[in-house]
Parts: C-alpha cells; structure tokens; sequence
C-alpha cells in the first residue's frame, strides 16, 4: 500500500522504516530539512539498534521528502507519527499534530485513513476527524499507539506484544487489518478513545511499577533488606512478573514523564485525581536525586572536587537524553563548583548542545575516572557493567562510586576497598 508517515523521530522513522521491511511503499515527511537530506544519504539521525541497516536494506521502497504536497496527494493511509512534548502546565501540546492535521485537510482529496500514532489525550482523534472530514468526506481516523521501547524500538514494532487499532467503522478497520497483514501479534480491535486510553493507561502503570520498587528501595535501605532480592522474590510470581522491578534513580525517557503527566492533567481537568498516578509522579522526580542525598552526608557541597560521570542518556543503547537523571544531577555539580567529567558511548553529542564547554568528555572510562574524587554511574551500559573494578582503585584519586542504576555487588567492591552506594541495599 501507498503509505505516508509525518515525522521522523523515533516513531514516525521506525513505523515507517518497518512498514517498507514489511512491503509497503513510505514516502515520509519532516520540516527538518537537515534530517531529510541526512535520511536520503542513506543515515539515521536517531541511535536506534538495527534501523540504519533495515532503512540501507528498504533504499528502494523509502522516500524522504520535505513537501507536503508530494507526500500526500497519493497517499492510501498517512501515520502521524510526530511529538506531543508535555506543556508546562503537565497537559499534552498538540501543536506539531494540529500542523500535519492543517496540511492534510489542504491536500488529500482522495479516500484515505488517517493514523494517529502519536500519543495524544482521550478524545483528540475524534477532534481531528471532525476537522478532516469538513473538507473530505472520505476520510476515516484511526487510533494506533505505539508501543515501542527506545534501544528495541525495531524489535518491538516488527514483533509486537499487541497491535491496538481504534476505528469507529468496519471500512477503517479492514484497511488497517490489511496494513498488519504480515505482523505476527494479537490485535485488539477497539474504538478510538479506548485505543487512546490503553496507551496512557500502559505506560502509566510501567511506571508506577518503577517508582513502586524505587520505594521499596529505598526502603529496604532503612530495614536491612536487599531490594534486588525482594524484586527477585517478587517477579516468579506471574501476577506481577519480574519487568520493570528494577530499582535505581528514576524512569526518563520521550514517554513516562510526559505520560503520566498527561493522564494526570487529564484527570484533574475532568474533576476526577488519579492519586496512584501522581504519587508515581511525585516518587520519580525525588528518586533523581537519592544519589545527591547519599553523597551529601559525606560531602557538605561539590567545591572543588573532580566527579566522574559514566553515562548521560536515560538509558543505554539510545542516544535520547529526555528526562535523564544526567540532567538532573550535573548541573547541581556544576553549579557547586565541581569539575565534571563525563563518557557516555553514543550520548556526549547531544549533551554537548547543552553544555558544550563546562564539562571535560572523555573518550574512555578509564580517562573518566583518572583523578576523580566520586564517580556516578548514571546509565547502565554494558561497557560499565564489564569494567575491571580494579581500575576504579587504581586511577581514582579516591575509590567512592555512587551507583544509580545498581551494576555492581556491594560485597565484591568492599573487598575491593571500593566505597560503593547505591540504592536498596
């Protein structure tokens, strides 16, 4: 089929790169035109495991373009696969959808299905149609949320957990049957404000899932236990399961802050607080700074001392930084008076844009703990997790490592000589 996407971020890229790898002809659509040049030189500008290799495989059935009119004319379905960045008000901010929406209703004049992958409030699909079939009759608009993961986005869009289509009639619903004919995963077939819902009412719950154990982390600090155990016990029994049980410093990221955030928005504006909702909320962004809180009952302020940093981005194997605890942390560092010297594998370019000159971005570990005072790990990539721990005594002024996202075994680094904090143990 003849597909259009707008947007090349991490859903709009992925949708549309898997959509060629699954036969369709996508031509995608951006205002960026440094992206879209960049695109058509066969390169990726998102780190995202294996989608520069699918795009080079699909060259022939992938067009990038930065005109509207050429990207919709033809068009048998269009995805809307652009951001809805939280306001600072927590509500979601529409603008770049209403955009596309706006050009869509200027353009297409032939039947066509338009498809919302953004994640967008209850009852926005139902406003955009209305808007599209002022001028065009034959449009439908269906809601399909994406459920991707930043690091395994190709993986979980090519081998779905589930794939949620929310149509309000029989003809948009066997058109997009026909558009994951060749996925392997259950559909749910549903209208378009549960479709809606199942996506916030998912990453909310992974959430507070996350800022559940960071509690109980925190905790177990207070009582003796030992929270990787706890969440051991806890994840066999299959009424709970053992994903997203794993404590540390905070969820980040392009989706659980802003979601949450959104469906608590959403909440209150209809008079209705959801109250496990925004105590996740309010965990998370406390949870950034247990770090801080354990270096400061050595260390009245930062002054003068060279700290470490081992990971910027919110997670490994993506170069997204939204949201990270970096971000949080460095610039109290910074602002302390602490020299800061950072590595990340694929990260520093897009940290440099926000502090190009006051951070020292070394190209190893090793150079990064060279002379350090305290370390903080902040992004459990595997180059931290295999790291000689030896190294840390041998090349850091002193042995002090404040652990975020729990690599290492307390027992092993005290051996060591190491001091090693980290959270639930």
């Amino acid at each position: 089929m003849k597909i259009t996407v707008a947007g090349t971020g991490y859903v709009g890229l992925v949708t549309a790169v898997c959509m060629a790898e699954k036969g369709h002809e996508v031509n995608c659509i951006d205002i960026n035109k440094e992206k879209i040049e960049m695109l058509k030189s066969g390169h990726s500008p998102i780190y995202e495991n294996g989608l520069e290799e699918l795009m080079q495989k699909n060259k022939e059935k992938l067009h990038f373009t930065l005109d509207s009119q050429e990207a919709y004319q033809d068009a048998e379905i269009i995805f809307i696969g652009v951001g809805t960045p939280e306001k600072r008000d927590g509500s979601a901010n529409l603008k770049y959808i209403n955009e596309v929406v706006d050009q869509i209703s200027e353009i297409v004049q032939q039947e066509c299905v338009v498809v919302v992958k953004s994640t967008v409030p209850i009852g926005t699909n139902d406003k955009i149609e209305k808007k599209l079939k002022s001028k065009n009759t034959k449009i439908d608009v269906v809601s399909n949320p994406e459920f991707l993961a930043q690091g395994t986005a190709v993986h979980d869009t090519l081998c779905a957990s589930r794939i949620v289509i929310g149509a309000e009639n029989k003809r948009a619903k066997e058109i997009m049957l026909k558009v994951y004919e060749k996925f392997d995963a259950p559909f749910v077939l549903t209208n378009r404000r549960s479709a809606e819902m199942i996506k916030y009412a998912s990453n909310d719950f992974l959430a507070l899932k996350i800022s559940y154990i960071n509690e109980i982390a925190n905790l177990c600090e207070e009582i003796g236990a030992n929270v990787q155990d706890v969440a051991l016990g806890m994840g066999y029994d299959p009424r709970i399961g053992s994903k997203f049980l794993k404590a540390g410093i905070g969820y980040g990221g392009s989706c659980f802050p802003k979601d949450t955030k959104a469906l608590h928005w959403l909440s209150n504006l209809h008079d209705h607080e959801l109250k496990t909702v925004k105590a996740a909320i309010e965990v998370n962004e406390q949870q950034k700074l247990r770090l801080i809180k354990k270096a400061r009952k050595k260390y009245n302020n930062f002054e003068g001392l060279t700290i470490a940093v081992l990971g910027l981005t919110f997670k490994p194997d993506t170069d997204d930084l939204r949201e990270a605890p970096s971000l949080t942390n460095i610039p109290i560092f910074l602002e302390e008076g602490a020299k800061v010297k950072a590595w990340d594998p694929v990260g520093i370019p897009n940290f440099k844009k926000i502090y190009p000159l006051e951070i020292e971005y070394c190209n190893s570990i090793e150079e990064t703990i060279k002379d350090a005072d305290m370390c903080f790990i902040f992004t459990e990539w595997s180059e931290i997790v295999e790291f000689d721990l030896d190294k840390y005594s041998e090349l850091m002024k002193r042995a002090v490592i404040y652990d975020g996202r729990n690599i290492y075994d307390n027992e092993t680094l005290k051996n060591k000589g190491i001091h090693y904090f980290c959270i639930g143990k």
